[in-house]
């Protein structure tokens, strides 16, 4: 006797150079992480989350939309058979929620608590949100994961956590550079140039994506510094970070992946949505935190790095403060979680 076929999801997503590739990247975690209990997925989104899975993810069953604005998915959703839907797309709100999902089960992925959300599930991995946030914005009996230990990464992350944190604070021989796949407002070079006349002999491993704007400099100058090592659009990012002494790093969703690694970190707001989560390491000294739009950002930069290639006792502090606050497990418990309420629905 065969069993049933598992419900199949669908990810409706955002991305594009204002918005970046978060989105994409954590709901294809999630998506992973239900496909590995029984689920099976397909993904919706404008073009450029088209481009990010086409590279991260060819394999994965994707609904190109024309565009990333409301009509548009609510015309591809209407055309698609699915039990459940998940939305990772800020500018979505209560009525699109329910517009598309027509009365099926809803999770909605966020970190902004800012407008109504017709969801049954809400994630939001802040470290500092908390229940009362989504007082008045989620329907009564709407459930609520909250926290770093529900937040999305990748398998390979947990995987390399033990002998990653065996001995953080050792001497630093390479730093890692990964603002983000999409390199708002050039950032990434912004960032290496502040880095090279400071590092000595250490290798320097910058992360960052095929269309980043600051890839061709970048290219030009790997060519005659031998420390620079370009990986682009790579699917090496955990061994990346476990092997890296200090991190720099966008205040975005990678920055769980940097905890879950306990890697040592300068951490730099790009967006007003990233401001509470680096706040909050901040505050539980977890990592350096600096903003992009400070006026004294270079400056600030400077003594940052300079503080972390000399302290070795200050990288272990930012390591056990950082690998506490996240176990790199959450795409696990959430789809556990999403997958239960699927089922409960069914069932009645």
């Amino acid at each position: 006797m065969s069993l049933p076929p598992g419900p199949r999801i669908l990810f409706v997503v955002d991305a594009g150079q204002k918005v970046g590739g978060g989105h994409v990247m954590r709901s294809l975690t999630l998506a992973k992480a239900m496909e590995a209990q029984g689920a099976s997925y397909a993904f919706l989104g404008p073009p450029a989350a088209d481009e990010l899975l086409e590279t991260f993810a060819p394999d994965a069953p994707r609904l190109p939309a024309a565009s990333a604005e409301p009509r548009d998915l609510a015309a591809a959703v209407g055309r698609e058979q699915f039990d459940a839907i998940v939305f990772d797309h800020y500018q979505l709100t209560e009525r699109d929620h329910r517009a598309m999902a027509q009365g099926r089960p809803v999770m909605v992925i966020d970190d902004l608590a800012d407008r109504p959300l017709g969801a049954d599930l809400v994630l939001d991995s802040g470290p500092e949100r908390k229940a009362a946030d989504y007082d008045g914005l989620v329907p009564d009996g709407a459930r609520l994961l909250l926290g770093p230990s529900f937040a999305p990464v990748r398998p390979e992350f947990a995987a390399l956590r033990e002998p990653a944190l065996a001995w953080r604070g050792e001497p630093v021989q390479r730093l890692l550079v990964s603002m983000g796949l999409t390199d708002v407002g050039g950032i990434t070079a912004r960032v290496v140039e502040r880095l090279r006349p400071r590092i000595g002999d250490c290798g320097l491993d910058i992360v960052t994506g095929a269309g980043a704007p600051s890839l061709p400099g970048l290219t030009k100058v790997a060519r005659r510094d031998p420390r620079l090592m370009l990986h682009v659009d790579t699917p090496h990012m955990a061994r990346l970070t476990a092997e890296a002494d200090i991190g720099v790093g966008a205040a975005g969703s990678t920055t769980w992946e940097r905890c879950t690694l306990g890697l040592p970190s300068i951490m730099v707001v790009l967006a007003d949505n990233q401001r509470p989560a680096a706040r909050s390491l901040a505050e539980r000294e977890a990592a350096i935190v600096i903003e992009a739009d400070a006026p004294d950002f270079d400056a600030a930069f400077d003594r940052a790095v300079m503080r972390l290639l000399r302290d070795a006792d200050l990288r272990r502090r930012l390591a056990g403060a950082s690998a506490e606050m996240c176990d790199g497990l959450g795409a696990g418990r959430a789809a556990e979680a999403f997958l239960k309420l699927i089922a409960a629905r069914q069932a009645a």
